[in-house]
């Protein structure tokens, strides 16, 4: 009896220990159940917030892209744009640069000078850096070439030429005749003195006889007859049909005809050494002027800007 109460005792006691243990494990497991509802609640709310978090971003996500796509967008439309006046703005130079450079060429051979040419190009060549378009940098070579080739270039001086022969055409009033009287003691020099004047009266009436007996009769060699034989008035047209040669000239010198303009001036040079004194010192100056005249005038065409033209031309076609 002792040894099963005893044993009941013991069964009792561990049954006690056991709930005991098994109560602490129903609390431990509670407490766990309950942190584990807890979290449970906590991570639902994280997890909600952080759905709320992630539509916000979207959102603002959203409105970013949208706005970087306006902002992509407006920056190419400016971009477009800025090459458009860009573009506008090479085209209207190019255009330009060949409107003054044909006009310059046009003053050029009307003028028979080279100035406007290079000063058009001086020109085209500032405006062309002042750009500081790469496009332009052939152009840039080629003007520097013309510019080089017209500076080397041989052209005749025709606004020298054109005052050389209006101061031929203002000599021609002055050139003495073949048929002139000339003072004694020769052409374009000082009459000699007269001898001394002797005391005796009819020594002095001699000397006054014999003087005016020089002036009545004069002997003199004449090559050319025709020359010699013309009156007033045929010495006049004739004045004014050189006058008329030496314009012919300086006409053909504006207008470019070389050829037209050598021939009066060679028409011109054989009525001078034909019907004018060449012993005159003032015949020989416009002898020597005219001959001037026609070595300098030479049928040199001018020098053309054709490197220049053909770079504007590549420039305008945008290669």
């Amino acid at each position: 009896m002792w040894g099963i109460g005893a044993i009941a005792v013991l069964s009792l006691a561990g049954n006690g220990l056991l709930w005991q243990k098994l109560s602490t494990i129903q609390e431990h497991l509670a407490r766990q159940s309950a942190d584990a509802g807890a979290q449970a609640v906590e991570a639902r709310t994280m997890a909600r917030q952080a759905q709320d978090l992630a539509r916000d971003t979207a959102a603002r996500q959203a409105v970013s892209d949208a706005r970087l796509g306006e902002a992509t967008l407006q920056r190419s439309q400016l971009e477009e744009l800025m090459q458009s006046l860009s573009r506008s703005r090479d085209e209207n130079l190019v255009v330009d640069l060949e409107s003054a450079l044909r006009l310059a060429q046009q003053q050029a051979q009307l003028t028979g000078s080279v100035e406007p040419l290079l000063a058009a190009l001086k020109t085209a060549g500032d405006r062309i850096a002042r750009a500081a378009n790469p496009r332009l940098t052939s152009l840039q070579r080629a003007i520097a070439h013309d510019v080089d080739r017209i500076k080397a270039a041989s052209v005749t001086d025709t606004p020298g030429l054109l005052v050389k022969l209006d101061d031929l055409v203002r000599q021609v009033d002055d050139l003495p005749t073949l048929n002139a009287l000339q003072p004694l003691g020769g052409s374009g020099g000082t009459q000699p003195a007269p001898p001394p004047v002797p005391a005796v009266w009819w020594h002095r009436s001699l000397d006054l006889v014999y003087q005016e007996a020089r002036k009545l009769l004069r002997v003199s060699r004449i090559d050319r007859p025709e020359a010699a034989l013309l009156s007033p008035e045929q010495t006049f047209f004739l004045r004014e049909n050189l006058k008329l040669k030496l314009l012919n000239a300086r006409l053909g010198l504006l207008a470019r005809q070389m050829e037209s303009a050598r021939t009066d001036l060679g028409s011109a040079n054989t009525m001078l050494n034909k019907y004018f004194d060449p012993a005159s010192r003032k015949t020989q100056t416009t002898s020597s002027l005219l001959s001037q005249v026609q070595t300098q005038m030479k049928a040199v065409e001018l020098p053309q800007v054709n490197e220049t033209l053909a770079a504007l031309a590549t420039a305008a076609a945008g290669r």
